[in-house]
C-alpha cells in the first residue's frame, strides 16, 4: 500500500509542476478517443463525426481546466511553499545593487 501511494504521490505532484502539459495531453487522447467512437457510428456523417469529437473534447479541457483550479487552490490552501516552487526558476547567483 506504501508504495501505491508513492505512486500516487509522484503523479500528484507531476501533475502539480505541468498543469499545462496535463490539460494538453488530456485534449489530445479524448479528442482522440471520440473520433475513435465516433468513426464507429456508421450513420453519421464526417462533419457530425468531427464536430461531435470537438465537442467532447472541449467539455473535457473544461472539466481538467476546473481540476487544476482545485489542485491550484488546494495547494494554495494547504500552505504549500511557493518559494520552493519559485526557487528552481531564479538563478542562485546572488546580484548587488552596486552591479
Amino acid at each position: 500500500m506504501a508504495e501505491s501511494k508513492t505512486t500516487v504521490e509522484s503523479i500528484r505532484h507531476w501533475v502539480v509542476e505541468h498543469k499545462l502539459r496535463t490539460v494538453g495531453c488530456l485534449w489530445l487522447s479524448g479528442i482522440a478517443g471520440s473520433i475513435a467512437y465516433n468513426w464507429s457510428q456508421p450513420s453519421m456523417k464526417t462533419s457530425v463525426k468531427i464536430i461531435h469529437a470537438r465537442l467532447h473534447a472541449q467539455a473535457l479541457t473544461l472539466a481538467a481546466l476546473a481540476g487544476a483550479a482545485a489542485v491550484e487552490y488546494y495547494e494554495h490552501k494547504s500552505g504549500a511553499k511557493t518559494e520552493d516552487r519559485r526557487a528552481k526558476y531564479l538563478p542562485m547567483q546572488s546580484f548587488s545593487h552596486k552591479d
